[in-house]
């Protein structure tokens, strides 16, 4: 209203001055003056519900911020980790970042079943940006490896689910499971302590596996429920973004303007998936008895579920849903590209051709899926493609080859400049620690595996003495199955 009573009173004045032409302009000018600030709260509204300041585009981060290079991803067991692995390996390379890699003798995990220790990560792979291998979770040894800025990211996945891909997968590798007549996953849900040994080698894999993954109790009373309640909590202030399997695409919105990444950074292919006729259906009568069995699981799983949603509410679900459609199309134009279609081949391991491409598979009555890419799409494809596919072990493996020789050829360079003599310093303590080749793990102090000191909850019970790293056959712990 102001602004109309000023263009009342004005404009007489000024038209005596001036000649039409000039009038309409002035009139044309002033109008729209007057529409902007009547719009301005309007238009800010719709700013900040929409974000129309932070558009999304293929190849350029939210708000046009720096994408955010310093990351600990904590893979936890058969909750499309291993694609989340993928994705943050590729992110890595393309962005020259440092991924912490494990020593030989930890094999392609960082000695899990042991609570994680600087002392396992290869000196070739620090000071690092990401790490995402698996591991037990210890935040104190890894705020010590990485930078202050880290963000801390995991996944979990719906309990039931989960325990029966648990159960399949390692059937042949868990001794609580392999004891079960005929591998009944009833027969062990009937009676569970009959065939379980919680300070077995990869006892973590029949009881509680995510609270174990995250540092926790996996054999804390399940009538305590003070407990699973303050584990939860601590959880929520390590972690920025717990994801959802269930909600993967969901949890990659939230992940993308987490770390001001591109929409290109988070396209993905499905890796370590099972074949369906690998999967067992799960009888109605088992679920509340899986849910029992597992109820600090399930107690992390409701919590953090409602937290994910909670975030993608205040995020504004019509915006999360326009990124996921955008995503699910950019997805499309990927799988055309790599495999000449909408949906890629699956293929069961013993048909894949290339030996580095064939995932592992963990017993002869589980099959793993897998990719071939095909021979008639450019070479540029092919080298853009294959990363996508390759499984857990191969891209370690590989990823490991190549920081080893950047290590060297960095370690060279260093050693041809010119010395110059520095006066006498007192020695710091570094930041990372660093290993020599032959150095052996350090065996975690008797009776303690520390998390987050002694008065967390995170700080678990002792860790089992029967533990051994061996260098057999790695058992491979993926995606979603």
């Amino acid at each position: 209203m102001p602004s109309f009573v000023f263009i009342l009173i004005t404009v007489p004045v000024i038209c005596q001055k001036m000649s039409l032409k000039k009038i309409f302009l002035l009139l044309v000018v002033i109008c729209t003056v007057s529409l902007l600030l009547h719009k301005r709260d309007y238009l800010t509204w719709y700013k900040e519900s929409f974000h129309v300041d932070c558009p999304v585009r293929l190849n350029s981060p939210p708000c046009q911020k720096p994408k955010h290079t310093n990351i600990v991803f904590l893979k936890t067991h058969k909750t499309a980790s291993t694609t989340m692995q993928n994705l943050l390996f590729r992110f890595g390379e393309l962005n020259n970042l440092t991924v912490a890699l494990p020593i030989q003798a930890c094999g392609h995990q960082f000695c899990y079943p042991r609570s994680f220790n600087t002392q396992f990560v290869h000196p070739h792979t620090l000071p690092a940006n990401v790490i995402t291998n698996h591991m037990r979770f210890n935040k104190t040894a890894l705020q010590h490896l990485m930078p202050n800025d880290t963000i801390y990211i995991t996944i979990l996945r719906e309990p039931v689910s989960m325990f029966e891909s648990l159960f399949t997968y390692y059937s042949r590798h868990c001794e609580s499971f392999r004891r079960v007549p005929n591998g009944s996953l009833e027969v062990f849900l009937n009676r569970p302590y009959n065939y379980y040994r919680p300070l077995e080698y990869d006892s973590s894999y029949a009881h509680n596996c995510l609270t174990f993954d995250l540092g926790g109790d996996k054999d804390w009373p399940a009538n305590d429920v003070s407990y699973a309640q303050a584990f939860a909590a601590e959880l929520d202030q390590v972690f920025s973004l717990v994801m959802i399997s269930e909600y993967f695409d969901e949890s990659l919105v939230l992940l993308r303007h987490l770390l001001s990444w591109n929409l290109e950074d988070i396209l993905y292919v499905k890796l370590n998936m099972r074949t369906e006729d690998s999967k067992k259906s799960v009888a109605p009568d088992l679920l509340a008895k899986i849910r029992a069995w597992n109820s600090i699981d399930s107690y992390l799983y409701e919590y953090f579920n409602a937290t994910l949603w909670r975030k993608l509410s205040e995020f504004g679900l019509v915006h999360v849903e326009r990124e996921v459609q955008l995503l699910r199309d950019a997805q499309e134009r990927l799988m055309k590209t790599c495999f000449g279609r909408e949906e890629p081949l699956f293929r069961s391991t013993g048909e894949i051709k290339r030996k580095d491409l064939r995932p592992w598979k963990p017993n002869e009555k589980v099959d793993i899926v897998g990719y071939d890419l095909p021979s008639n799409i450019s070479r540029e494809a092919q080298k853009l493609c294959l990363k996508y596919i390759m499984p857990e072990i191969s891209y370690t493996e590989a990823l490991l080859r190549s920081q080893s020789l950047r290590h060297s050829q960095s370690k060279r360079k260093s050693s041809q400049k010119p010395s110059v003599p520095q006066p006498p310093t007192h020695t710091l303590q570094p930041r990372h620690s660093h290993v020599s080749h032959n150095q052996q793990p350090a065996s975690p102090a008797k009776g303690h595996s520390s998390v987050t000191g002694p008065k967390s909850i995170l700080n678990p019970k002792s860790i089992p003495k029967q533990v051994v790293i061996t260098k057999s056959k790695p058992k491979s712990s993926h995606t979603k199955a």
